[in-house]
């Protein structure tokens, strides 16, 4: 199975920057909104907000990280599409439903259907509730009663800083869904480079010396 890994911020934390150090052969990226990134890059990047589209560039791309930049977009470009068309009453119920039913399938078909050695790192805006609390940015209260969305991730990391600073948060501090597995980061703070957290990762699940041993192999 893959791992889905989300990535938290709020616009301009430093998201997309993060994936800054990644070579051209070492990641691909998904842009959903097709925005150019905030740095030269030459990396390799397709604009996709079709779902199935996108699950099959995840079977059978080369690169072993994927990154969907701006996955939140998957639920907003879906909830725009179709709220003008969908009535009220029940149908508005069941339009939320089908919102949350597809990203919820999305993130299945990651965790379940994408080749074990695969990262895919989704990347989305944050949002403070009513009470403070930082999750997610989805579309209404409806969404989130039906998907608790970072349930869905072992790993949740959250940028944050100014434009002096960025830095990846690796742990909560009881107000938002930052969480990771334990042991695989030491430190709350760490740099907000993404080709590092690959790494860690990698070097965590042991992924890193499997593809070692399957190069060896063939």
């Amino acid at each position: 199975m893959g791992i889905a890994c989300l990535i938290l911020g709020k616009s301009g934390s430093g998201k997309s920057s993060s994936l800054r150090n990644f070579g051209a052969d070492e990641v691909g990226v998904i842009n959903v909104m097709g925005k150019p990134m905030p740095f030269r890059s030459q990396l390799k990047s397709v604009q996709l907000k079709d779902y199935e589209k996108i699950k099959a560039v995840l079977k059978r791309a080369e690169a072993k990280s994927i990154v969907i930049d701006d996955a939140g977009y998957l639920i907003t470009d879906h909830f725009m599409m179709g709220h003008s068309n969908t009535g009220a009453g029940n149908a508005v119920f069941a339009f939320y439903n089908e919102i949350g039913d597809s990203f919820y399938r999305f993130v299945k078909f990651i965790n379940e259907e994408v080749d074990g050695d695969r990262i895919v790192y989704l990347l989305m805006h944050e949002d403070k509730n009513d009470f403070g609390d930082i999750k997610p940015k989805t579309i209404g209260k409806l969404l989130d009663e039906k998907v608790c969305l970072e349930g869905m991730f072992s790993i949740v990391l959250r940028c944050y800083g100014d434009s002096e600073k960025h830095v990846f948060l690796t742990k909560s501090d009881g107000r938002d869904v930052t969480k990771t597995p334990i042991g695989m980061f030491e430190d709350r703070e760490i740099d907000n480079c993404l080709k590092s957290v690959d790494t860690v990762i990698r070097d965590y699940y042991g992924l890193n010396a499997a593809e070692a041993t399957a190069k060896k192999a063939s």
